[in-house]
């Protein structure tokens, strides 16, 4: 299992090229591509077909870590 991006370079395709095969829009598999969004079980079935791989053998997870806000924020003027 390896992350969709070297999926891109072992197939020698652009970010551009795989958004078009895969009829999604290029920001969204950029973002997918460079682990800041977690693609959709559809998106993850059209992309995966766009480089003829298994859905089950591209690692879909994050690259930046995901951390909860914590706190009670601006609208109650304080936090914790």
């Amino acid at each position: 299992m390896k992350p969709i991006a070297r999926y891109l370079e072992a197939a020698g395709i652009s970010v551009s090229q795989l958004a078009e095969a895969s009829g999604l829009d290029l920001k969204l598999v950029d973002a997918i591509v460079k682990g800041n969004f977690t693609a959709s079980p559809t998106q993850r079935k059209l992309l995966a077909a766009a480089l003829n791989v298994p859905v089950e053998e591209i690692s879909w997870t994050h690259a930046v870590p995901v951390e909860p806000m914590r706190g009670n924020g601006p609208q109650f003027g304080r936090s914790t």
